[in-house]
């Protein structure tokens, strides 16, 4: 139990990086045709406009890849006090951010950008706890 607690910062930004990326995913994965519709109107005058099915794709798997790696790494860190999972899936879940924030800027979606940021803070915190 003092593992928990000592760690609750830890867990717990695993935790929100599980939800959002894994929710995420599963939305992409279930609305598939909603979100490529949505996405290419939003990009319709950037010049991404012609490769959005693929970013989408590209999105969805590394959005998923780090929901489950974080939700291991929950898991892991609990059990036996082992990061290196959880260590990857944060670091995806940036890089993830970082290529959504590419495309809200390419968008020229400020709002959209301001929004991946605030997102950004607690997944780059925890990569610091984490590498720390």
């Amino acid at each position: 139990m003092e593992h928990l607690l000592n760690n609750a910062t830890v867990i717990l930004l695993l935790l929100f990086l599980v939800i959002t990326f894994v929710q995420s995913g599963l939305d992409k994965i279930t609305d598939w045709n909603g979100n490529l519709s949505w996405l290419k109107g939003h990009f319709a005058q950037s010049p991404l406009k012609n490769i959005v099915p693929l970013l989408l794709g590209i999105i969805l798997i590394i959005e998923m890849v780090s929901g489950l790696l974080c939700a291991i790494g929950v898991y892991q860190f609990i059990v036996g006090g082992e990061s290196s999972l959880a260590s990857y899936g944060a670091v995806l879940a940036c890089i993830a951010l970082l290529m959504l924030l590419f495309g809200q800027r390419m968008a020229k979606d400020y709002d959209g950008a301001r929004t991946i940021a605030i997102y950004f803070i607690p997944a780059i915190f925890l990569v610091f706890l984490l590498h720390s």
